[in-house]
């Protein structure tokens, strides 16, 4: 019995400290779980916002070093299209050059083949007015020459010696006539021979000049094509900066827009398909004619001379690579149409292809100036009105717009 009682009594002992053990462990827990809350209190939107802002002046201060390369890089790729756009000019000027020459060798050769013909034709009536004098001088050497004085002595009545005389002169003028035809055309033989051999001349200087252009072609067109070659190579090493910057700011891009416009602006470049806002009464530009605008009073004078700037090559020719490599140009290429205008207002140094506009200036819209880009395309906006490449062969005004927004990266110059 005292057993009993002993075991139940140990049993008991265990029990109660198991259960002091459990209830230890959950408080354990419990002061963790409270500790913890209380050390990591949830961020408020404020901090979130402070946080995301220092996380953006963190990935654009790494991004420094890598937009100086980006600007690197693009006036290098500026460069390479101006040569390869000169390239390119001249190997068209070498083709037309060809073309004229090839168009000289085919005169020269269709003059040449109606020279032969024609010394064809003229050998073979040589050859027959020969023969009918051949044939004259065996008869005369056959009858005898005609005496005109025994003519006249063997004539019976005055009408025999007229005819006799007759006689005589035709035979002597039909005798002279084929001397004289033998004379004329061995002549023209003589001068369709060397007619023949100055067109052949002609023929071979032709030839010689459309070989000398087929070469020069083909130098000039393998010259274009492997400075163009250098062209897409740093492009493609552009684009892989390029797409590295903007990755490590728009990667902020969800969380910036979760908290605040304002931040997701600042956080993205890829503004696409944003519009200027609209211009106050007075603010508006006036397109005039394709080739001319008119700027508002009240617009700053950069803007003004934008406009001024875009006037000066507007309708000028498209010329891909226009513009690029150097401001001055026969002819521009949508780009560098936009650079002209922008530099004639100060905010541009050098000119920027498509590319390279997308990371030019501020993202977003602006008051008075508004750029579009993508990688194949740039066109602006201008106190409203649009100037572009689009709808001529050329830049040139319009208004209503001819281009539309979607798909472009939207920058603008700061401030304006």
């Amino acid at each position: 019995m005292r057993t009993s009682l002993l075991n139940t009594h140990a049993g008991a002992m265990r029990r109660r400290a198991l259960l002091l053990a459990a209830l230890l462990a959950t408080a354990l827990s419990l002061f963790a779980v409270l500790y913890e809350a209380g050390s990591a209190p949830a961020a408020t939107p404020q901090e979130e916002l402070k946080e995301t802002r220092d996380r953006l002046e963190g990935v654009r201060g790494r991004s420094e070093n890598l937009a100086a390369t980006i600007a690197e890089q693009n006036r290098a790729v500026d460069t390479l299209i101006g040569e390869v756009s000169s390239l390119r000019r001249e190997q068209a000027a070498v083709e037309q050059q060809l073309g004229e020459a090839e168009a000289k060798l085919a005169a020269a050769t269709k003059a040449l083949e109606r020279e032969r013909d024609h010394l064809e034709v003229v050998r073979d009536r040589l050859q027959r007015a020969l023969a009918v004098l051949r044939q004259r001088l065996v008869s005369m050497y056959e009858a005898g020459s005609p005496d005109a004085i025994n003519a006249i002595l063997d004539s019976e009545n005055w009408s025999e010696m007229e005819a006799q005389a007759e006689y005589l002169n035709a035979i002597q003028s039909y005798d002279d006539s084929v001397v004289g035809r033998v004379k004329s055309l061995r002549n023209e033989v003589r001068s369709a021979v060397l007619r023949l051999a100055d067109h052949r001349a002609e023929a071979e200087e032709a030839r010689d000049e459309v070989a000398t252009m087929e070469r020069e072609v083909s130098e000039a067109r393998a010259a274009a094509e492997a400075r163009f070659a250098e062209l897409r190579t740093a492009q493609e090493q552009r684009r892989a900066a390029l797409e590295s910057l903007q990755s490590r700011e728009s990667a902020l891009s969800d969380n910036l827009a979760s908290i605040s416009e304002q931040i997701a602006a600042e956080g993205s470049d890829m503004t696409t398909g944003e519009v200027p806002a609209p211009l106050n009464p007075g603010q508006e530009a006036q397109v005039i004619t394709e080739s001319e605008a008119s700027a508002p009073a009240s617009a700053p004078q950069a803007v003004k001379d934008v406009i001024s700037a875009a006037n000066a090559i507007a309708y000028t020719p498209y010329i891909w690579g226009g513009g690029h490599g150097s401001f001055e140009s026969e002819g521009y290429d949508c780009s560098g149409a936009v650079s002209y205008a922008l530099h004639g207002g100060g905010f541009l140094e050098s000119p920027l292809d498509s590319t390279g506009l997308e990371t030019w200036g501020e993202p977003g819209p602006g008051t008075w100036i508004t750029v579009y880009a993508n990688a194949s395309h740039a066109w602006m906006v201008v106190a409203g009105i649009a100037f572009d490449t689009v709808g001529g062969p050329g830049p040139r005004w319009h208004d209503p717009w001819v281009d539309s927004p979607e798909g472009f990266v939207v920058r603008h110059p700061a401030g304006y």
